[in-house]
């Protein structure tokens, strides 16, 4: 049997071929998907195992310390001596660290800010500092000097002894540039930059004199780094966290393998998708190959092989193929792991360069899921096939489905349509964004019901479309219609391959959209300011910055708002502090209850309506509030506002909110433009504020763009992913269309003998092909809207604007893209089917 399937395995080879390429595609997915993980998390390892080359232990700040007015622990010279003079000790490098925003040409941020990176330049006796190798120049050593990594100093276009611009939390300062540095911090080649000062400089910019960030000791030849770490726990104070060089690269390799696994899990799904897709094209061929071969196997049956056998021969020529397809795939897959790389960093990525790592889990996988799909799919259809009786098959080439086998089929899918179709209804109900996983199973079962009931669902919609044909292509439409009507489990499976891409990709799009305009929404209908000004690092703004915003010209209005977390009734909850008195010029307040006139000081507040009800609060209640400082307060409610998007739970006082922060910081100010002085007010802004990199000045417009924007470059590299599964069933009609011509050879000779023309053969593959395209798309794209709708449902608790929107206009786009298919996968089939011979055709077997 091992040499029956081998046979038939290379006499098919054309009509397996498309076959192969859709397990081939589906397996260069997941080898792809892996290989790219392994790259990267290796590329980060690596880079911070270098960096932690010469670590034996790490010292930073740990818990508060009573002899410090702040109540934090303070790393000082003191405790540098204290470790220095351990036994085992070679070097201590006290360090002090930061997060400077350096100007670009327009003073705009340098590099992405989460990534940038600024610390002291430690000379050793040589007067350079080994963690920074110099490439030209030196090493900065005065207040007025700065050093930047090659990168950085690149993009701003200054070389040494030129000026440096730059942020941390405040105005803006000058240094001059005097060396130029490499670095193999993770962080710099992930996009982010590197500036280096003299220590007593970082100190002053980061911290406070005398204090650094951490301590890194490197221990002499020989030490145990166990036992060292021991040492220095042991000599200082428990405030202190002591961490050894082996556990800092532990915690840091399970960090990288978690980034990456996420980004390993989420390709994979779309892998996941691409192979379950390939399953229908897989099963559809060998069903056709079978039925092709039915008198073959009738013929093995009567000379003695077993059921058993003929199921075995068909899956080892299923694993035969699945094994060389994914061989291939695997190949194909290498190409696409290194091309994810650039692509992912033209986004923005900033993922580190490194060698392409190949391990043998990514091998097994690969070929593994290709065979295990592969077999799975012919499972069914050789089980079909050992169940024809001999004299059966021998009687007749090709078995019509059993009137009994559909009945069945449709009263499961029916069920199964219906249970999804409730589950999801049920979803419609619910008022909390935790019904995900119902909606996923509603989902789930919802397209499992469609893709069984899709025999029943065709002969409608070949019929309507068959109508069309007729009449307006004749006798090709004709029998375009009858040939997609002869077999609907075939066209039905090839349609489904289809469905389930567009499925997806519909649902994808009705809920960018929908959330896309619920946030245009929210934008216009509560901030009145023309311009929100920002910083573009997590520190937040001076307050002097709405002061100097608030005197200038052009500016009718500069509200700040400044917030501060708190817990009440044991639920966290967000306070914005602001001058109550103005903040009706920046955004629409709506009060339903008491006054905002009333909201004085530290002990009156204003609650949104929603934060009201759900903590029983109205006008002249006591809102109990337990901040993070461990203190307490207990305000009067003064008024209750509608719910608004610009402002939060609480609306406050500075003199309420100032006490529990650790460095009064606005968020955000938003700024009224007067009357005809908008445009070129952000050009005066940032003028005011000395080209400051670190400030953010946006227009209504700027906000909704950068928030449409994250969303539609999330739906573009969701369309990218889900391509494949597409591409993977045009394949399948392709492959489909193929073989119904080779089944069909004998009957078109006939078609032509009595007249039809090679054109009339074309047109007649061609509208065979539409009708099974259209179809996929119709399902797919109705079951996408219902579930977009029914799943949308779901996020109206946390976002009240969602509000459904079916872009049509991309719909039509879809439809019209799967006509396109339709005509496209047709071309070939067409071409060989009307350049058939027709009297060879007609004595064809």
């Amino acid at each position: 049997m091992f040499r029956t399937a081998l046979r038939n395995l290379l006499a098919h080879k054309t009509r397996l071929m498309m076959t192969a390429l859709a397990v081939l595609l589906g397996t260069a997915f997941v080898s792809g998907t892996l290989i790219f993980s392994d790259s990267v998390g290796s590329a980060y390892r690596d880079r911070m195992a270098k960096s932690l080359d010469d670590v034996a232990v790490q010292v930073t700040a740990g818990g508060p310390r009573a002899d410090r007015a702040d109540g934090q622990a303070a790393l000082d010279t003191r405790v540098v001596d204290t470790v220095r003079a351990l036994p085992g000790v070679a070097s201590v490098r006290p360090s002090v660290t930061g997060t400077p925003v350096i100007a670009d040409r327009h003073n705009n941020a340098t590099g992405n800010v989460w990534g940038n990176s600024g610390t002291n330049y430690v000379p050793g006796k040589d007067g350079k500092d080994s963690r920074y190798p110099l490439t030209e120049g030196r090493g900065p050593a005065a207040e007025g000097e700065i050093a930047l990594d090659a990168k950085t100093a690149g993009t701003i276009g200054t070389k040494v002894g030129g000026t440096v611009r730059l942020a941390v939390d405040g105005p803006v300062v000058t240094k001059k540039l005097v060396g130029i540095v490499k670095s193999d911090d993770p962080r710099v080649s992930a996009g982010g930059s590197l500036a280096l000062f003299d220590t007593a400089t970082a100190q002053k910019l980061f911290g406070k004199p005398g204090e650094f960030s951490e301590i890194v000791v490197t221990a002499t030849p020989g030490t145990d780094q166990q036992k060292l770490t021991a040492k220095v726990r042991e000599a200082l104070p428990k405030s202190f966290e002591v961490e050894s060089g082996k556990k800092l690269a532990e915690n840091q390799a399970k960090g990288i393998d978690q980034e990456t696994g996420s980004i390993r899990k989420t390709f994979l799904v779309f892998a996941g998708i691409s192979l379950f897709v390939g399953i229908f094209i897989i099963a559809n061929t060998f069903t056709m190959l079978i039925a092709q071969r039915s008198r073959e196997i009738a013929l093995l049956r009567a000379v003695g092989a077993s059921r058993r056998q003929v199921v075995r021969s068909v899956l080892i020529e299923a694993g035969l193929l699945g094994l060389v397809a994914s061989a291939a795939g695997f190949v194909l897959g290498l190409g696409i792991a290194a091309g994810l790389h650039p692509l992912l960093n033209s986004t923005g990525a900033s993922l580190p360069d490194g060698p392409m790592v190949i391990t043998p889990t990514a091998v097994l996988y690969a070929l593994g899921v290709g065979v295990a799909v592969t077999v799975l799919a012919a499972w069914l259809p050789s089980r079909k096939a050992a169940r024809i009786a001999p004299v059966e098959a021998l009687a007749a080439v090709d078995q019509a489905p059993t009137t009994r086998s559909l009945v069945v089929r449709n009263c499961v899918g029916a069920v199964l349509t219906a249970a999804g179709v409730a589950v999801m209804l049920y979803v419609t109900t619910l008022r909390t964004s935790g019904g995900l996983t119902t909606a996923m199973a509603g989902s789930a079962l919802t397209l499992a019901g469609v893709i069984v009931l899709a025999p029943l669902l065709s002969r409608p919609f070949v019929n309507l479309f068959g109508r069309l044909t007729v009449r307006f292509c004749g006798v090709s439409g004709k029998l375009a219609k009858e040939n997609a009507l002869r077999n609907p489990r075939r066209t039905a499976a090839t349609a489904s391959a289809l469905m389930i891409g567009l499925t997806l990709i519909t649902g994808l799009t009705v809920a960018a959209v929908s959330a896309n305009e619920g946030m245009n929404k929210m934008g216009q209908q509560d901030l009145k300011a023309d311009y929100k000004v920002s910083s573009s690092s997590y520190l937040g703004l001076s307050p002097e910055i709405a002061k100097t915003l608030a005197g200038q010209p052009g500016v009718e209005a500069a509200v700040p708002l400044r917030s501060l977390g708190f817990e009440a009734d044991g639920r966290p909850a967000l306070a914005y502090a602001t001058d109550v008195r103005t903040v009706a010029e920046v955004t629409d307040v709506r009060v339903v209850g008491g006054s905002l006139a009333d909201v004085r000081g530290a002990g009156t507040v204003a609650v949104a309506e929603k934060f009201a009800k759900d903590h029983g609060l109205k006008a002249g209640s006591t809102l109990p509030m337990a901040f993070y400082d461990g203190k307490k307060a207990s305000p009067r409610v003064a008024a209750v506002y509608r719910d608004n998007d610009v402002l939060s739970d609480v609306l406050t006082t500075p003199a309420l909110v100032d006490p529990h922060q650790d460095k009064v910081r606005d968020d955000q100010v938003l700024v009224k433009a007067a009357p005809g002085q908008a445009k070129g007010l952000p050009g005066k802004i940032k003028e005011s504020l000395g080209g400051n990199p670190l400030i953010k000045v946006e227009s209504q417009d700027d906000l909704r763009r950068s928030q449409a924007g994250s969303l539609d470059d999330i739906l573009y590299l969701m369309y990218g992913l889900l391509g494949m599964a597409v591409v993977i069933a045009v394949v399948g009609v392709v492959n489909t269309l193929a073989m119904s011509v080779f089944e069909r050879t004998r009957e078109i000779g006939m078609l032509r003998a009595i007249g039809l023309a090679r054109r009339e053969v074309k047109r007649m593959v061609r509208l065979e092909s539409v009708a099974i395209a259209m179809f996929g798309a119709v399902m797919g794209v109705g079951v996408g809207i219902f579930l977009a709708w029914s799943g949308g449902h779901l996020l109206r608790s946390s976002f009240p604007q969602y509000e459904m929107v079916v872009p049509w206009a991309r719909i039509a786009v879809f439809l019209l893209l799967a006509l396109a298919v339709g005509v496209l996968a047709a071309l070939w089939p067409a071409r060989r089917a009307a350049r058939l011979n027709m009297l060879e055709s007609i004595g064809a077997q």
